[in-house]
């Protein structure tokens, strides 16, 4: 699972100059009296829709940071809106000059931070659109660091994301149908409306073991590789 941010790469024009010179440099010839300015990939040049380096008397972006290819967490500023690959070993993080910005929380692009909505393969999506598992609370190197909250957690080689309420995460006082099995994915737990027929029983709580379930849970469900791998229940209808 891959919770880095996408790298759109730069466009023709830009990858043309790379290739010319590894120092990022695009120059052009002479306009009259005039010279062409040189731009350079570093913090606050300006970049078009296209991904190419222009004048900054135009543009619809600003290089604010430039960092390892691809970045690690923490190389780029919190607000940036997009990351471009320069080459095979740097890219900018680019902020728009103008809204929207989807590097802001829940705005599906950028970096994956606290707000965010992700899928379940760890992907960023807007909150506006459907199809999200959960909404990030945290972004942290381990799942014991996840903060007081946490329902979830998503996890890759570099950084685990820890979910609280929203989307398809189970909450306390969620209602679920009966499963097939009572060792499962959460992911695979149905969550249904409780005044629904098919609502079998309302979550109380998540524990580490189903000696920590309240007294009045009748039966909980056991999920691999979760947070909290007990969901302890009180069932509805048998």
């Amino acid at each position: 699972m891959d919770t880095l941010p996408k790298l759109a790469v730069a466009g023709a024009t830009v990858g043309v100059g790379l290739v010319a010179l590894a120092g990022a440099v695009i120059a052009g010839s002479a306009i009259g009296d005039q010279p062409r300015p040189v731009l350079r990939w570093t913090p606050g040049a300006c970049v078009t829709g296209d991904y190419a380096l222009t004048a900054c008397n135009g543009g619809e972006s600003e290089v604010v940071a430039v960092a390892p290819g691809p970045p690690e967490p923490g190389d780029c500023p919190v607000d940036t809106d997009d990351v471009l690959r320069i080459d095979a070993g740097r890219t900018a993080c680019v902020r728009n000059f103008l809204d929207p910005h989807p590097g802001a929380p829940g705005g599906g692009g950028g970096l994956l931070r606290a707000g965010d909505c992700v899928t379940l393969d760890g992907q960023e999506r807007a909150c506006a659109q459907p199809g999200w598992y959960g909404r990030a609370v945290a972004i942290e190197p381990e799942p014991a660091a996840c903060p007081t909250g946490t329902l979830d957690t998503l996890e890759s080689e570099t950084q685990v994301v820890c979910l609280g309420a929203g989307g398809q995460v189970l909450d306390r006082g969620s209602c679920v149908a009966k499963p097939a099995t009572n060792v499962l994915a959460r992911s695979a737990v149905a969550r249904v409306p409780c005044d629904s027929p098919h609502a079998w029983a309302k979550v109380l709580s998540f524990e580490t073991a189903p000696v920590s379930c309240p007294p009045d849970s009748q039966r909980y469900l056991r999920a691999t590789e979760a947070y909290r791998p007990v969901t302890c229940l009180d069932v509805l209808s048998q």
